[in-house]
C-alpha cells in the first residue's frame, strides 16, 4: 500500500493504492469496479466532506492506474488508515463516523450529511491468500460487514455502520478454492477478527474534527 497526495477543492487530500498487478479477484460494492473479477488494483481516494461531483467514477479513472482496478471514494482521513492482520489474512479501516447510522432506519429517514454523491466513510479492504467461489466471496464481503458492525457497536456507536460504506475483498484468482467464507469458517474466522480490529481501533480514534 503507498498513500500520495494532490490539491482538490482547495484541500490537500491522499488517496491509498494498493498494486496487487495480474493473478487476483477481487468483489466489491465500489462505484468503479464493483461486482466479481479479475482485478490490478484498488484505490482509495480521499475527498471533501461535500463533494457533489456527478461524474465519480470518470473522477476514481483519473485518480488510479491503467488496467481494470477497484475505486473508493471516503472523507475520512486516509492517513489514519488502520492496518490488522490475523493468520495471513491483512484488513485495512479508513474509518469517520460522523454520521453513524443503523441499517434498518424508519422508511424515510435522511441522512443530513449525505451529498448528491454518497462517498463512502466507512472503507475496507481486506486481503486473503487463499482463492474462493464466488459463493464464498459473497459470504466473505457479509463477514466482513458483521465484524464492522460488532465493532463500532463494541466502540460505542449507535449504528452499524454509515450510509456510504464501501468494501473490497482480494483473493488469489488461481489455487483452490475455498467453498465457505462465513465467520465460523477458517478463513472467514481470520479475516472477521482482522476487520474487526481495524475498525474497532480506527473508530476509537477517530474525532470529529476530521471533517471541519
Amino acid at each position: 500500500m503507498k498513500i500520495t497526495y494532490r490539491v482538490e477543492d482547495g484541500a490537500r487530500l491522499g488517496s491509498l493504492l494498493w498494486e496487487f498487478g495480474p493473478g487476483w479477484r477481487m468483489i466489491s460494492s465500489a462505484l468503479l469496479g464493483g461486482g466479481i473479477g479479475p482485478r490490478e488494483w484498488v484505490l482509495n481516494a480521499q475527498v471533501v466532506a461535500g463533494y457533489s461531483r456527478m461524474d465519480p467514477v470518470d473522477h476514481l479513472l483519473s485518480l488510479g492506474p491503467e488496467g481494470e482496478g477497484v475505486g473508493m471514494l471516503t472523507a475520512a482521513s486516509v492517513d489514519r488508515c488502520v492496518q490488522a492482520s490475523d493468520g495471513g489474512v491483512e484488513a485495512y479501516a479508513t474509518v469517520g463516523l460522523r454520521v453513524p447510522t443503523w441499517a434498518a432506519a424508519p422508511e424515510g429517514s435522511a441522512d443530513p450529511e449525505l451529498a448528491p454523491i454518497r462517498v463512502g466513510t466507512v472503507n475496507i479492504v481486506t486481503v486473503l491468500p487463499v482463492a474462493m467461489t464466488d459463493a464464498a466471496l459473497v459470504n466473505a464481503v457479509m463477514t466482513v460487514t458483521e465484524a464492522k458492525s460488532q465493532a463500532l457497536i463494541e466502540a460505542g456507536y449507535s449504528g452499524t455502520g454509515t450510509a456510504s460504506d464501501a468494501v473490497c475483498v482480494a483473493v488469489p484468482a488461481h489455487g483452490p478454492e475455498e467453498l465457505f467464507g462465513g465467520p465460523r469458517s477458517e478463513w472467514g474466522a481470520r479475516a472477521a477478527r482482522a476487520v474487526h480490529a481495524a475498525v474497532r481501533q480506527g473508530a476509537e480514534a477517530w474525532r470529529p474534527r476530521d471533517f471541519k
